[in-house]
């Protein structure tokens, strides 16, 4: 039998060598695999940060065009193309859109969540011009995905205003469901 003093290996030293050599091989292996992990979540959270900073800008591009419109009536009557009986009602049709889109995009952006865009929506749809303004665009609504998500939440705006037409009850504030996520 060979010794290691002679510079060879004994087969169990060999084995030995070779297990060690293979955990060690397993050990790289997994590391790379976790930095590779590590490496796709942290893309997927620049990803979703960078989504956000872009939706970020865009309401604010939506909101300048939308303070020019409320303060000039002509640019006003460019803006919404609903029929209103004056430019009164167009300059609260556009504040009612903003307000239903800004609650949009507060769930979003994660800053609401579905039950607290849920309840925002329910006091939105107790206001009369609201639900007017909601009526007039409803054909602008016809053409949204029932399945996309603003399909979906315009869907949960139609029922929370079926909700309070029927309830029984004074309770505002505890009519309609939450839809499912």
């Amino acid at each position: 039998m060979t010794t290691q003093r002679h510079g060879t290996w004994g087969p169990a030293a060999a084995t030995a060598a070779g297990l060690a050599f293979g955990a060690a091989v397993l050990t790289t292996l997994a590391m790379q695999r976790q930095r590779q992990d590590w490496l796709r979540r942290h893309a997927a959270e620049r990803e979703v940060e960078s989504l956000r900073a872009r939706l970020a800008d865009y309401q604010r591009l939506q909101l300048r065009l939308l303070g020019k419109a409320l303060e000039d009536p002509d640019l006003a009557a460019v803006l919404s193309t609903v029929e209103v009986d004056s430019p009164t009602q167009r300059r609260q049709y556009l504040y009612a859109n903003a307000l239903y889109s800004n609650a949009l995009f507060g769930y979003r952006t994660g800053v609401a969540n579905l039950e607290e865009l849920h309840g925002h929506l329910r006091v939105l749809v107790r206001n009369t011009i609201f639900r007017e303004y909601w009526e007039a665009t409803r054909h602008h609504r016809a053409s949204l995905k029932g399945d996309s998500e603003e399909g979906r939440i315009g869907q949960m705006v139609d029922a929370l205003i079926r909700d309070l037409d029927e309830a029984d009850s004074d309770q505002w504030w505890v009519v309609g469901e939450l839809p499912p996520e």
